[in-house]
């Protein structure tokens, strides 16, 4: 199983998940350049087809197959760039408010993208780390604190101006990698008769409605969903342990 998350988390974001798995599954969980434990190079462009070629090497040297990927947020367009270009590696996929395609029609982001795209949104996030500190407040679910104890160790986390610019690539890249999301999604159907598991939380300003949900269901059409209505974006965290039985039941439900 290999985990890839998005922004501004790390494979933290799934301790819940490797605790209950690892015992009867091989657990693959990197934290990208600038987040978690990894190094914060300078050099490194953070933009989101940069991290895809860090994560494809890193899979092709360990030669994984039989490969269920579970992906968040970024994660989603990361993972799925692999799985594009290795398809007979992947045996399944779950996915959590994510996407793979340009965010052309949601105005509301292309506008958040474009304001921290400018020189006062780079220093918001990288001087004062609003992206944490403001970004997902704003986008946790009304099951969850206002400010959740786990908000504040990822903001500890991007404890360096270079890890904070890594966040700032991701949130600039929502408008900036449109190109790249196009090509994506052109190649979706490579993945359609690959089992899938939906797990959506739907009080996620961002991605959680129905459309969204309803573009990765006519790509698998036999997936599994399970709808959150008082989860936000950032699933793994909000609903922790209580994502094990949906994920069992959906490993059990398609054996490799």
């Amino acid at each position: 199983m290999v985990f890839l998350h998005g922004n501004p988390t790390s494979a933290r974001l799934y301790r819940h998940l490797l605790h209950g798995l690892a015992p009867d599954h091989r657990c693959i969980a990197p934290d990208y350049l600038g987040f978690g434990r990894s190094a914060a190079p300078q050099e490194f462009s953070y933009r989101p087809p940069a991290h895809a070629t860090l994560v494809e090497t890193l899979l092709r040297t360990l030669d994984v197959s039989d490969v269920t990927l579970v992906l968040h947020d970024w994660g989603g367009p990361i993972g799925l760039t692999y799985a594009l270009r290795h398809p007979e590696t992947i045996r399944r996929l779950i996915l959590m408010n994510t996407w793979a395609w340009p965010l052309t029609h949601r105005p509301v982001l292309q506008a958040a993208s474009r304001l921290l795209a400018t020189p006062m949104g780079r220093i918001a996030v990288e001087r004062f780390n609003a992206f944490v500190r403001l970004v997902m407040p704003a986008t946790t679910g009304s099951a969850s604190p206002l400010r959740p104890d786990w908000i504040q160790t990822y903001a500890a986390a991007l404890d360096t101006p270079t890890r904070r610019l890594a966040c700032w690539g991701f949130a600039r890249a929502l408008r900036k990698e449109t190109q790249w999301l196009r090509a994506l999604w052109t190649r979706r159907q490579r993945l359609r008769d690959h089992p899938a598991l939906l797990c959506w939380g739907m009080d996620d300003p961002a991605f959680g409605h129905e459309r969204c949900l309803q573009r990765w269901q006519r790509l698998f059409e036999n997936a599994h969903v399970r709808r959150f209505p008082a989860t936000g974006h950032y699933v793994p965290e909000e609903k922790g342990a209580a994502l094990l039985k949906p994920v069992r039941q959906f490993l059990q439900s398609t054996p490799g």
